[in-house]
């Protein structure tokens, strides 16, 4: 799977963990230096807290486009610091 924003891959990996629809990219194939930590936060009943990043491509900001659970419920321990988008950021199979 890809995660592209602006047209730049900002996660691939063979390893995501698919979840209601979204799928969870693990934090080590996340490229870092596409995401600055948000101030904002979601509450799902049955993962936790979300913690959100923007994803900034050459000067292009997707505000809160990433959120990853840093201490999930105990029933989402597996998506711990995975990543998953929304919005403007595109998932889709990677060609290859």
């Amino acid at each position: 799977m890809q995660a592209k924003y602006g047209g730049f891959v900002v996660a691939e990996s063979n390893r995501t963990i698919e979840v209601e629809g979204n799928h969870y990219f693990p934090p080590a194939d996340v490229h870092k230096e596409y995401f600055r930590e948000s101030s904002y936060t979601t509450i799902c009943p049955w993962k936790g807290t979300a913690s959100y990043y923007d994803v900034e491509v050459e000067g292009k900001v997707g505000k809160n486009m990433a959120w990853y659970y840093p201490s999930p419920n105990e029933k989402a321990m597996h998506l711990k610091d995975h990543v998953a988008f929304w919005g403007d950021v595109k998932v889709e199979h990677s060609k290859g």
